[in-house]
């Protein structure tokens, strides 16, 4: 154990990798193709084979990824997006920058996850698509929502993965339950680049040939452009330091999935803390272990008196920020996303915490 206990510890992840890292990076230096060099398809292939096989359209951010899916298909002004309003801004953001309307239904109070059940009173002849988040590393009902879009036609399901890459839902993995899915590789996700990242994925591949239009400003080739598009390209050395973290990327989810359950086991008895819920047809790679507790300021000062950082995730719903207020239209009560809005706040969560460290944050919650 550490002196200083980091809320991620990328600096650990890299001493394990570094020889690899290093030399994948090297090998960008060298051949000097820094957009688009080979190690962009390399990505992509072994991304899609993780995920079980469909396309992988690596994109420059999860961001980027979102509005992608919803320009390729078409969703833009008149149309309306269900989501959840707990999540980061970028959810809802690119459902707005395409012109449309984010529809936000509130979330299961345990998860904090979108509910499904409240769904199909969102509907409208203007929806065109439903966004659930994975929130926290844990994928939302996905069957319920594929399921509930079949049956009203052309409704689109796009699960936003950016913190769920590595997660399985009824043994299939995440980003590849429903029609698409988008990740992020932010430094602190569960697969991360060391700056922006992003990947999507689709069985579609007339929908595939689209995005990887759109990514590219559009062209169909080089200086012919077909349609409207986004400077969207991963960059190749960023391709390179996935491919050296996918090396040890199942044990890290493995070691997080264990972690996890170790704070689970360890804070069980603390009645003060409202545990988070993992169902049992899925599994959680805990991009944030999240908790919840009647008074967050003083848990959170008592914890950073200790020397224990922390995080939340997310203090405002996107349905109070400003931004949104007057852009989306909400669907019945969402007073269990302004509840856990107010109460959450997230611990050290990362594949090298080791128990020792993880008791000593625990004591120190339990002061």
């Amino acid at each position: 154990m550490t002196s200083k206990i980091e809320f991620i510890d990328l600096k650990a992840q890299y001493a394990a990798l570094k020889a690899s890292v290093d030399t994948r990076i090297q090998a960008v230096l060298d051949h000097g193709q820094y957009i688009m060099g080979p190690e962009v398809e390399e990505m992509e292939a072994k991304l899609s084979q993780y995920v079980g096989g469909a396309e992988c359209i690596s994109v420059s951010s999860g961001t980027e990824a979102l509005l992608i899916a919803l320009m390729a298909l078409g969703v833009g002004p008149g149309d309306e997006v269900i989501t959840t309003p707990f999540t980061f801004a970028a959810t809802a953001e690119v459902i707005a920058l395409v012109g449309a309307t984010p529809v936000f239904v509130d979330v299961e109070p345990d998860t904090c996850n979108i509910d499904v059940r409240l769904v199909a009173a969102a509907i409208t002849e203007r929806t065109r698509a439903v966004m659930p988040v994975s929130l926290y590393g844990q994928p939302a009902n996905m069957a319920e929502l594929n399921e509930l879009a079949a049956s009203h036609g052309a409704i689109a399901v796009i699960e936003d993965a950016a913190q769920s890459f590595g997660a399985t839902y009824r043994g299939e993995q995440s980003c590849n339950l429903s029609r698409i899915g988008c990740t992020s590789f932010f430094p602190s996700k569960p697969l991360s680049c060391y700056g922006d990242g992003g990947a999507i994925f689709t069985d579609d591949v007339e929908l595939a040939t689209v995005m990887r239009q759109i990514r590219v400003h559009g062209q169909e080739r080089r200086y012919y452009h077909t349609r409207l598009g986004v400077g969207g390209r991963m960059d190749t050395i960023q391709a390179a330091v996935i491919l050296a973290k996918l090396e040890r990327f199942q044990w890290e989810v493995e070691q997080r999935i264990a972690i996890g359950q170790r704070y689970l086991d360890m804070l069980a008895g603390v009645n003060s803390v409202q545990l988070p819920v993992v169902r049992p047809d899925r599994t959680c790679v805990w991009a944030q272990f999240t908790v919840q507790v009647a008074d967050r300021e003083a848990v959170v000062a008592a914890l950073k008196a200790h020397g224990v950082p922390t995080a939340v995730h997310y203090p405002t719903p996107l349905h109070l920020q400003p931004a949104y207020r007057d852009l989306c239209r909400i669907s019945g009560s969402l007073q269990h996303a302004e509840a856990v809005a107010r109460r959450v706040f997230s611990l050290p969560m990362h594949p090298y915490l080791d128990e020792a460290t993880q008791r000593t944050i625990v004591a120190a919650l339990q002061h």
